[in-house]
């Protein structure tokens, strides 16, 4: 079942849920944000008066409006079905402490006739050979498990009327549900719950819970736990979870952001407090590691699946952790996540799973393991925190060797201080090892040398120099260590013959001079956003040198389109050559850099008018309806916008 787009994300410490805009809960990750994923479908309806099943989140006589709780990860979805005049209020919210979500209904009986509802559950998990599902029903309610984990539905309050755990189907579309089983081999049930008449303007309140949770040994456990969850007050724990979510705004309005003067600084403000609520919800808080966005595709119809760590995608997004006072999030980040998943040579892989494993691959990108080195000195701009950068030295100094080999490697630059006996003995015996293949590009579709992967080595290597410069004026370990300093002046003056040789390349093999401007290999020459990254934000070039400025004319000559979004590179076929709001936000940075007001907006207008229902930012945008097309909720679109707010605010 193929469930591509999603409009609004809950969660907690453990949860990730998504929704529809017409409030269909999607998919529930447990306990990790990318690994566990339990349910196939989850359906709602009701029956009226003996009418057939309706359905919540489907139906010709539904209206629907869907709006957040102000400042908060609660979301609320109204559904009016017109035929009938009944209106609910449905709010999912994640318990703060408790791997439980809650949907709580609140029907309202606006005809002038009697209403006798019947509510209806449809739950199909993810079921396979290894693990198969099986449903028990439980007091109120039905527990769905397999082998290492449990999905408990029940309501509080409220007796279950009729289920059904298998051939469902078949039958509950007219709204008919009845087994004689208490217990059954199905991955699909269904239960039922009697509401009883509903009098005109009359309201009645059903409260789900949803447990989420590892397959104990004893079945007991789960039976005591799901009572134990039945005696909480739900409503006081609604008050709990709005407050938090409210205070943690609050607490992390790094930019001090004031209150709003027309409606366009309303809605940057507004994309700016989602991005906030959504940060936490895409970091393991044990790891720091850091998911690019929820789930879209688990069965690679269409591209590479999301929920796993970049390291370079959460290097921009830690930027913005920073900006937000989420410092100790970052922190995690690079001393517990980077640590774990640094390869012996000194690199990091294309991608991981939050907790440190290794994620399904299909090659490396240079770029994230130079972003790892220019992401520990960014933070450190931010926090001064000496220690910081001492604890994370020796993990910068293995990627740094990694990339001086790739760089030697793949440009071919001779080490000019080695003896060229030594040399040849060397490279004899070591031919056919320590091999660097030339790795991908960031879009992850070019193999082979490109601008940006050069530009983000180039700005590592200048930020172990500054690494090495701070820590040598006050960490003893340094002072006084004449082996380690002679070490470190060696290796500065390797860098820095490195870096030549880095601009040296770029100038004479990645300047096309019938394009009169940088392109993004010297392959394809295709025009490429990310080119921008030799400016914002690895400063290889200024943003008024000439050739730079040669090159964004060409972009906005080939990339702009008639809405002004811009595209990532020419002739790009992903999901239908659309514009990226990260475009929009790089060319804005590359405005505010070199002082171009008038320009930075144009480009930003384009990200404001185009984000989603609930103030979202897609990977991409429909140019067509202007409407996001892909991902809802990319960190690293949220990150660009964050660090674009920094910029303009201050200048």
């Amino acid at each position: 079942m193929n469930k591509y787009m999603n409009e609004a994300i809950i969660g907690n410490r453990n949860i990730l849920a998504t929704l529809t805009a017409k409030g269909e809960l999607l998919r529930l990750y447990y306990p990790s944000r990318e690994n566990r994923q339990y349910i196939n479908f989850y359906h709602t309806g009701v029956t009226i008066n003996d009418s057939d099943l309706i359905y919540l989140h489907d139906d010709i006589n539904n209206v629907y409006k869907q709006y957040y709780d102000t400042d908060t990860n609660i979301l609320n979805t109204e559904i009016t079905n017109t035929y009938f005049n009944l209106k609910i209020l449905q709010t999912d919210f994640i318990l703060l402490k408790e791997d439980v979500l809650v949907k709580r209904y609140e029907l309202i009986n606006d005809n002038n006739i009697d209403l006798n509802v019947k509510f209806l559950i449809h739950s199909e998990l993810l079921s396979d050979k290894n693990n198969f599902v099986s449903a028990k029903i439980i007091d109120g309610g039905m527990m769905q498990y397999a082998h290492d984990f449990s999905v408990s539905t029940f309501a509080k309050g409220t007796k279950l009327l009729s289920h059904q755990l298998h051939n469902t189907k078949d039958t509950i579309k007219r709204g008919e549900i009845a087994d004689k089983d208490y217990i059954g081999m199905g991955n699909d049930s269904s239960i039922s719950y009697d509401l009883g008449t509903i009098k005109p303007s009359e309201k009645r309140i059903l409260e789900i819970c949803i447990l989420v949770g590892e397959n104990p040994k004893g079945i007991s456990n789960i039976e005591d736990e799901i009572e134990r969850v039945k005696k909480i007050d739900l409503q006081k724990e609604y008050s709990k979870t709005k407050s938090y979510w409210r205070k943690y705004v609050k607490e992390h309005n790094g930019l001090n952001i004031k209150e709003p003067k027309n409606a366009y600084e309303e809605k940057m403000q507004e994309i700016y407090l989602r991005s906030i609520l959504l940060f936490p919800l895409l970091i393991n808080q044990n790891t720091g590691g850091i998911i690019a966005a929820p789930e879209v595709d688990e069965d690679f119809t269409k591209c590479g699946r999301y929920a796993y760590c970049w390291p370079r995608d959460a290097v921009f997004i830690t930027r913005a952790l920073d900006i937000l006072k989420m410092t100790k999030e970052t922190e995690k980040f690079y001393k517990i996540f980077c640590k774990t998943t640094q390869s012996k040579n000194g690199m990091w892989e294309q991608r991981f799973y939050t907790d440190g494993r290794l994620a399904p691959c299909w090659g490396y990108q240079i770029d994230e393991t130079a972003s790892v080195v220019y992401g520990v000195y960014s933070h450190y701009l931010y926090t001064k925190d000496e220690k910081f950068l001492k604890e994370n030295l020796k993990m910068c100094e293995k990627a740094i060797e990694f990339l001086k080999k790739y760089i030697k490697q793949n440009l071919q630059i001779e080490d000019l201080e080695k003896d060229p006996v030594k040399k040849e003995i060397e490279n004899s015996i070591y031919a056919n090892k320590e091999k660097i293949h030339v790795s991908y590009d960031l879009w992850e579709m070019y193999e082979g040398i490109s601008l940006y992967s050069l530009a983000s080595i180039y700005s590592a290597f200048d930020c172990i120099q500054k690494i090495y410069k701070v820590l040598g004026k006050n960490v003893s370990d340094f002072e006084g260590n004449r082996l380690k300093d002679e070490k470190i002046a060696k290796s500065v003056k390797e860098i820095e013959n490195l870096q030549r040789e880095i601009k040296k390349y770029i100038d004479t093999n990645l300047y096309d001079e019938s394009k009169n401007s940088y392109v993004r290999n010297a392959e394809d020459k295709r025009m490429d956003i990310s080119i921008l990254g030799a400016v914002v934000p690895f400063n290889l070039y200024k943003p008024k040198e000439k050739k730079i400025e040669n090159t964004v004319e060409k972009i906005n000559l080939t990339l702009r389109t008639y809405t002004g979004g811009y595209k990532r590179f020419e002739a790009d076929h992903y999901m239908n050559n659309n514009p990226w709001p990260i475009a929009n936000l790089w060319m804005t940075l590359y405005y505010l850099e070199k002082g171009e007001k008038r320009h930075a907006k144009e480009t930003l207008d384009f990200v404001i008018k185009t984000v989603g229902k609930h103030n979202f930012l897609g990977e991409q945008v429909d140019n067509n309806t202007l409407k996001p097309n892909w991902v809802i909720g990319l960190g690293w679109a949220h990150a660009m916008f964050i660090i674009v707010m920094e910029k303009l605010m201050s200048k």
